[in-house]
């Protein structure tokens, strides 16, 4: 039977004109904002260097679509809002991903196709008959505390590491799969490790253990990297209490490296500050509004968990009709940072990390989907590196404009996601861009600063 493929599409009439859509543009794109994410890793060179963390074992003559490019492609689409392997079926014709990827006759030839970029996931940890392709994980590791380096001019007089855990919901038998009872799901347990918007480590692991688990070990690994470069940098390290395990405080304690950690309440603590809770009440009963009273002593685990007693900074809160204590323990001395600072200007300011969280999950980073940990790590690394690329673009070309605090997802929508035609010729590729595009001004302001 003859099927008859729609090649018009008529809709409600505008005044006397008919409106008709038909699929005869020619080559266009919804994404033409993203020739300043090119810019961006021409200044940062993020892309070539993640393309040498792989090992390519393939006969180079029968090679079709390089790993360079492979990998450049992968993280591209990533930072435009193309999460899925499949999509790469259709974006794999498209002549400016072509140009963005590196492709020599892009327009001309088409990109890797989902079969080819599964493979490159799917590479185990040493090539083989069926898997040439393979990826170096503490190459990519170190490449992201490199250009969290590169990003000062000049040695910083100190920087705070901010550890956090969150969970990535599983839906199918994936390796390393548990139920996790404080997210009431089966998911991965990754740990973040930023500083301010750099993303430093983004390990994944699976959810049978501590949330601090292999803290100690990733932030050995990257003071050991950052102090090669800057032997005199201050370090503090900032976590909530999950992190507050005696092997990370030790570890902190011998290696120069000051801590301000979350300490979990317990009733022992609760009745040290007795006095403070009593004012803190008193005060929101005279004022009718939340009131605060800070305090500070030195504490010493019963159980012996703790190899010393340790400064512990404790708030009392009296909030509406319950109260709100926190402690928090760090080797900062009280000449450094007095109890109330030290809580609400220091070690309150890692919220501020949940916002970067949330940024690797709208970069998909959270796509855990496929049968081994391995694989899984490695779609991690690639929505990691997808925000350090638009993180460079925040930082090189939107400084000082009005998307200069934006999130990733508002970058995308806004500077990336331009409608544009694409022509390429002998000499030149031309991009004619929307219009109608309303930031225009912005999108040569960043074009500037990004040229620079």
């Amino acid at each position: 039977m003859t099927e008859c493929i729609q090649s018009s599409f008529e809709f409600q009439a505008h005044f006397s004109r008919e409106v008709v859509a038909r699929f005869d543009g020619g080559a266009m794109t919804s994404d033409g904002g993203a020739v300043l994410l090119r810019e961006t890793d021409r200044r940062l060179n993020l892309l070539p260097r993640l393309a040498a963390c792989f090992e390519d074992r393939r006969r180079p003559w029968l090679v079709s679509h390089p790993v360079k490019e492979m990998v450049a492609q992968r993280v591209y689409a990533l930072a435009l809002g193309y999460e899925d392997l499949n999509d790469h079926d259709q974006l794999r014709d498209d002549p400016l991903l072509g140009v963005l990827s590196g492709k020599p006759r892009a327009g001309e030839k088409p990109l890797a196709g989902k079969s080819t970029l599964n493979r490159l996931e799917l590479g185990g940890e040493e090539p083989s008959r069926y898997k040439k392709i393979h990826y170096r994980q503490e190459a990519i590791d170190e490449l992201l505390v490199q250009v969290f380096m590169e990003a000062h001019p000049q040695a910083p007089a100190e920087i705070v590491l901010d550890l956090d855990a969150t969970d990535l919901p599983l839906h199918g038998r994936q390796e390393g799969r548990f139920f996790h009872g404080y997210y009431d799901s089966y998911c991965y347990l990754p740990l973040y490790i930023f500083s301010g918007e750099h993303l430093l480590c983004a390990r994944l692991r699976s959810a049978d253990q501590d949330a601090s688990a292999g803290s100690t070990e990733e932030v050995t690994r990257i003071v050991q990297q950052i102090r090669t470069v800057w032997p005199e940098v201050r370090i503090i390290v900032r976590a909530d209490s999950g992190f507050c395990r005696e092997q990370l405080l030790k570890w902190c304690e011998n290696h120069g490296v000051f801590y301000v950690v979350g300490f979990a309440r317990n009733e022992r603590l609760r009745k040290m500050i007795e006095p403070q809770a009593q004012e803190a009440a008193r005060l929101h009963q005279l004022r009718g509004k939340p009131e605060r009273v800070f305090t500070e002593f030195r504490y010493q685990t019963t159980t012996g968990s703790w190899s010393c007693a340790r400064r512990v900074v404790a708030k009392a809160e009296q909030l509406e009709g319950k109260e709100n204590p926190r402690f928090v323990v760090t080797n900062l001395s009280t000449e450094q940072w007095l109890a109330q600072p030290l809580y609400e200007q220091l070690y309150c300011e890692r919220g501020e990390m949940e916002n970067r969280i949330k940024e690797q999950l709208s970069l998909f980073a959270d796509r855990v989907s496929a049968e081994t940990m391995r694989t899984n790590q490695l779609r991690m690394d690639f929505a990691a590196m997808a925000y350090v690329l638009i993180e460079g673009l925040r930082r090189l070309g939107l400084k000082g404009t009005e998307l200069a605090r934006a999130q990733a997802t508002t970058i995308r929508l806004r500077l990336l996601k331009i409608g544009a035609q694409i022509r390429i010729t002998v000499r030149k590729v031309w991009l004619p861009l929307a219009s109608g595009y309303p930031l225009q001004r912005l999108f040569g302001q960043v074009w500037a600063a990004l040229r620079c």
